[in-house]
């Protein structure tokens, strides 16, 4: 055998070309796969010839998607079909490209622990319960194993979305919002709301305090309103007919100033209301869900209207803060014992009807609805990066400009408002946004050049020179104001989804608005009269809480560069 092997090293290759095997024929002309050996032809073993156990097991065919649908779980789900708790999407096992998806847990015998026994835990007690890692917002008393089978008798795990939001602030995949169809509020909600017949409804109509007539749902209010005037005419008529109850939520109000008037608030907001479009509301409330202010007064006010078996509706535009204080009054109905809906700052959390199950007495319902997208707040353009700057998240602080006719003040690179004509010398201008926008007080022949040169750079969002273009047309809108003192604002100039210009001046004014096309602008009376007793200066300014954070980051790049 030696002999061989030394005999074949020393060998060149033409000399070893009987050792290998013909080229296989062309696969036409095999009925499978052939194992050829290289000195005996007759020998070839079929690959389908083998044993059935050394054949690898076929996966079972994943379940076809479920079609996308916003019903949520209006009714029942289909069976085995779960609902996700978090967001109200159909679950599936299918396609991770598509809404809902999750993936079930890798079947574990019940001595699995015992093969980690030689690993100490760092900790005597876990970061996180076992329940929050599987999807609960609260502990599972049951002490189930939380399967997490939708179907199954355990509460389902959120979806793979659901998860990413909660733990990442963040969608996990963006391209799969785009497989949503749009949520129809008329087929979905408006066709329940404007039955005459059917149990009691209850309008939930939730609102943004520091984003009010951008948030307001002005399409609910006149199909509510147009139901309530026809019933009401039938129910006086001794026939059928269902009136809604209409109750307005203002939420998010610790975000306003403290030194706001709650009776001058409330008067303000149903003025607004009924220019908005609601005739008639039921009761108003002003809440908190994160300081839980008012939800006492709330619950008890919704479970009066709503009485043994009706129906409540939460609805409001997209991060209104609506999933948010259903949570806060699950927790103050039942101690924290109601699975949590997701919160997130971004648009759209919610993506189906979801029946919120504890909170209601009796066979009364609270469902939980998508928010409604309104196209012309300007948060609907923005990126997840630029939105969290306009977003506000804590209280509103004023910044004050006074200026002279032929000045202009920019907030970002978003909204420009131009004090074109004046009758008076000054004009006091408060800026009442997000902290995280940059100002800019100059004269107004400079203006046009501040798209060119500085907007995506020191005048954020939009973020970088290329999302200019992208976020549309600027465009002017011209507004006469007059007011009467210079020690309070008179008028706001506000645009939807980001914040507004309150005006303080004796006499009469001619002001410019530019912002990008199809965003909202509206004159109203003034939210907050109020206005800062400090001064801005002229040229670039940002809040003192974007200061601070440069300073610490500029501080420890210093220290990051000294060592």
């Amino acid at each position: 055998m030696l002999t061989l092997v030394r005999r074949t090293r020393n060998s060149s290759v033409s000399k070893l070309r009987f050792l290998v095997s013909p080229p296989l024929p062309s696969s036409q002309s095999l009925p499978s796969p052939i194992l050829r050996c290289p000195n005996n032809a007759a020998s070839a073993v079929s690959f389908a010839s083998l044993p059935a156990a050394r054949q690898a097991p076929k996966p079972p065919p994943p379940s076809p998607p479920l079609p996308l649908t916003r019903e949520g779980n209006y009714d029942e789900a289909a069976p085995g079909h779960a609902v996700c708790p978090g967001c109200g999407v159909h679950m599936q096992d299918a396609s991770p490209k598509h809404p809902g998806y999750f993936t079930r847990p890798s079947p574990k015998t019940p001595h699995y622990r015992l093969l980690d026994a030689h690993l100490a835990p760092v900790a005597p007690e876990p970061e996180f319960s076992d329940s929050l890692k599987r999807g609960f917002a609260v502990e599972d008393e049951s002490g189930g194993g939380g399967g997490g089978r939708p179907g199954s008798d355990d509460k389902p795990v959120v979806c793979a979305r659901c998860h990413s939001l909660r733990h990442y602030g963040k969608v996990k995949d963006p391209t799969v919002e785009n497989l949503l169809p749009d949520f129809d509020f008329d087929h979905t909600v408006g066709r329940k709301l404007a039955s005459a017949t059917g149990t009691r409804s209850v309008v939930l109509m939730v609102v943004d305090a520091a984003d009010f007539d951008g948030s307001f749902p002005k399409k609910v209010a006149k199909l509510v309103s147009m139901t309530i005037e026809e019933n009401s005419t039938a129910w006086k008529e001794k026939k059928s007919g269902n009136v809604p109850r209409v109750v307005l939520v203002v939420t998010k109000i610790d975000l306003l100033p403290s030194s706001i008037s709650p009776t001058g608030f409330e008067h303000w907001v149903r003025q607004r209301a009924r220019e908005n479009g609601v005739i008639k509301i039921t009761s108003l409330h002003m809440v908190s869900a994160v300081r839980n202010w008012g939800l006492k007064n709330l619950v008890d006010d919704v479970i009066a209207l709503a009485g043994p078996r009706g129906n409540v509706w939460a609805i409001g535009a997209q991060n209104a803060g609506k999933s948010t204080l259903i949570n806060a009054i699950g927790k103050h109905v039942e101690e924290g014992k109601v699975t949590h809906l997701t919160e997130a700052p971004v648009p759209g959390t919610t993506l189906g009807i979801i029946r919120v199950e504890g909170i209601l007495p009796g066979k009364a319902k609270l469902f939980d609805t998508p928010g409604l997208l309104n196209p012309h707040q300007i948060t609907t353009r923005l990126t997840r990066e630029e939105q969290k700057l306009v977003y506000v998240s804590k209280e509103l602080r004023p910044r004050t400009y006074r200026i002279k006719a032929g000045h202009s003040i920019h907030i970002a690179g978003l909204m420009r408002l131009d004090i074109e004509e004046s009758s008076v010398d000054s004009v006091y201008v408060t800026v009442w946004a997000s902290p995280y926008l940059p100002l800019h007080m100059g004269k107004t022949e400079n203006a046009h050049t501040m798209v060119e040169d500085h907007f995506g750079r020191q005048l954020q969002p939009p973020i970088g020179e290329k999302r200019v273009e992208e976020l549309g047309q600027w465009v002017r809108r011209e507004f006469r104001v007059s007011g009467n003192s210079w020690d309070a604002s008179s008028v706001d100039v506000a645009a939807a989804g980001l914040g507004w210009f309150a005006i303080g001046l004796k006499g009469e004014a001619l002001l410019g608005v530019w912002t990008y096309n199809r965003v909202d602008v509206i004159l109203r009376n003034s939210l907050i009269p109020h206005r800062s007793q400090i001064f801005e200066v002229a040229g670039f300014t940002v809040s003192k809480i974007v200061s601070k954070a440069d300073q610490a980051m500029n501080k420890s790049k210093r220290q990051s560069e000294r060592k």
